[in-house]
């Protein structure tokens, strides 16, 4: 289990029949780690549902609460809002440090690889134990973006409206190459292949390093990490800052999830067993989307944004000028606010 998790205790729903995933391999149960705010009308109609990325749990309010609180934009007084944690990661729901039953002992790197629409699958079988007929707003960033347009294409009956940030519509060559240089730090370090709760530990702190340089770009690091002594030669600023980032990551995540989710977010494509291209799946996604883009974003940039402006039938697009980097859509949220407020 990660630690430091969450301000509220999560919920967990069991499921004691088999969960085939996408590659053919079953899960003999499954779990899924969730957080609820705020009281679901009698209609039904004030469901919203926030899909999670890479190394996040499910306690929204805690990590988006500029987007997510009583006052806010999307508001727990107003809205019954959802978050669950994705199957793969460490945070509750069934991933390699949940016990296999076969065996009663963590599953580790036996874990079965999972897919973005694994994950959306088991939010399905949520989202039935929950009883909710219909989302009125699905929303996420990045990964959770990927999971956003995965199930407006699964359950297009049940989604009235998407908000996505930072996201596109199948993993980038780039995007791949990112992850494949993470996982290759990751198999480096010679504890990877331990059956062990902290293998790979110092692997993760180097691919967090990697992922770091990806969330932000060249201006914010000139602006908040360039040392102002010209006589330093070593211990700059920078350096400290990627280590501390790397350190802070492991003590709350886990090497095999992080490999495991790479590898899942490698496998976003939404025209995968669908349609010829992923332009003709985008165009059978008809609810209305809001969707942010971030100027300087290397990870996913705008480009990516515009390519689903283009092809969403119905779809409002905001560029965000920002110098945060990827990590705008988490930083920026007085602007995303705004925006999102204006279009409800």
């Amino acid at each position: 289990m990660c630690k430091n998790f969450g301000l509220l205790s999560a919920q967990v729903f069991y499921s004691k029949a088999p969960f085939r995933l996408e590659s053919g391999q079953v899960l003999p149960e499954l779990q899924i780690a969730y957080h609820t705010y705020g009281t679901m009308n009698a209609d039904g109609s004030n469901v919203v549902w926030v899909c999670h990325a890479l190394t996040a749990n499910s306690d929204v309010a805690d990590w988006w609460s500029g987007l997510i609180g009583h006052g806010r934009v999307i508001d727990p007084a107003q809205h019954f809002i959802v978050c669950a944690n994705i199957i793969g990661s460490c945070y509750g729901s069934s991933g390699p440090h949940t016990v296999n039953p076969a065996t009663g002992k963590p599953w580790y790197h036996t874990f079965p690889a999972v897919t973005i629409r694994d994950m959306v699958e088991a939010h399905r079988l949520l989202r039935e134990h929950l009883q909710i007929q219909q989302i009125s707003l699905l929303v996420g960033g990045s990964m959770g973006g990927y999971q956003v347009l995965e199930w407006a294409l699964t359950e297009p009956e049940r989604i009235a409206r998407l908000f996505l940030l930072c996201t596109g519509a199948a993993e980038s060559a780039w995007g791949i190459a990112i992850h494949t240089a993470q996982r290759l730090s990751i198999e480096a370090d010679p504890s990877w292949q331990d059956p062990a709760p902290h293998a790979g530990a110092r692997g993760l702190k180097a691919a967090r390093a990697i992922g770091m340089v990806t969330y932000r770009n060249y201006q914010t690091f000139m602006r908040t990490q360039s040392d102002p002594d010209k006589e330093k030669t070593d211990n700059f600023r920078a350096s400290s800052y990627i280590d501390y980032q790397g350190n802070k990551l492991v003590k709350r995540f886990n090497a095999q999830s992080y490999w495991l989710l790479t590898k899942a977010m490698d496998s976003h494509n939404i025209a995968r067993g669908r349609h010829e291209d992923i332009t003709t799946s985008l165009s059978h996604i008809q609810q209305p989307v809001l969707l942010i883009g971030i100027s300087s974003d290397l990870l996913c940039p705008p480009e990516e944004q515009r390519l689903l402006a283009t092809y969403l039938p119905n779809t409002v697009y905001h560029e965000i000028d920002s110098s945060y980097g990827h990590d705008g859509f988490l930083i920026e949220f007085e602007k995303i606010g705004k925006i999102l407020q204006d279009w409800q």
